[in-house]
């Protein structure tokens, strides 16, 4: 409840684009998601999506079952508000994703840029890792972008943990095997930069 409440505060009192991790469009994610799940009728799932533009981005290019879940309602809302009347075609999940409930092997591809980095509890990481791989179907991919080496040990007044791909994969253990990975430079609003990793899995 702790953390619900931080974001909660954090959503209703910034804009979208007055936030660290702001970008106006998700590139590397978008790049990867279109290459691996290029059917557009693939079940695709936004972890800690909160107001980031990705699921406008997949919505324009016709993906068709796409989920967001995060643990702040006001940013669901305010992402629900963004999109107007095509946000009836997403499912919105307000939720702690260590507490979810979500169905069992039916995504295609399971998308995070920025939410697992905050979990620093090792018992917060196993339960996301237990939820990422009963959700995702077998074969499925999993894009997640955490912080990098170099990235910030704090964010949003919370401690972050870093990760390398070869860190972040043995998170994921070896149900997951690694498909690629990549270093990006983050640009924020503030004019600062942030490193973050990206690796793409497959669920074996």
């Amino acid at each position: 409840m702790v953390e619900k409440k931080h974001w909660e505060t954090v959503y209703q009192s910034k804009a979208a684009d007055a936030v660290s991790w702001y970008r106006p469009h998700l590139d590397t994610s978008l790049a990867l998601i279109e290459r691996v799940v290029p059917d557009r009728d693939a079940a695709i799932i936004d972890i800690g999506g909160g107001e980031a533009t990705l699921v406008d981005d997949l919505l324009s290019r016709g993906y068709r079952q796409l989920s967001v879940l995060d643990i702040s309602q006001a940013a669901i809302d305010g992402a629900i508000k963004r999109l107007g009347e095509t946000a009836d075609q997403v499912t919105w999940i307000a939720a702690d994703i260590m507490q979810s409930s979500l169905p069992a092997a039916y995504f295609d591809l399971w998308h995070d840029r920025a939410l697992f980095h905050f979990l620093t509890a090792a018992d917060q990481r196993a339960a996301y890792v237990e939820r990422l791989t009963r959700a995702l179907k077998p074969g499925a991919h999993a894009v997640i972008a955490t912080f990098g080496p170099q990235g910030p040990q704090k964010c949003s007044g919370l401690d972050t943990m870093r990760y390398d791909a070869e860190s972040l994969h043995a998170e994921l253990g070896s149900r997951f095997a690694l498909i690629e990975h990549s270093i990006e430079l983050h640009h924020t609003p503030f004019d600062t930069t942030q490193q973050f990793v990206y690796g793409l899995f497959k669920r074996c």
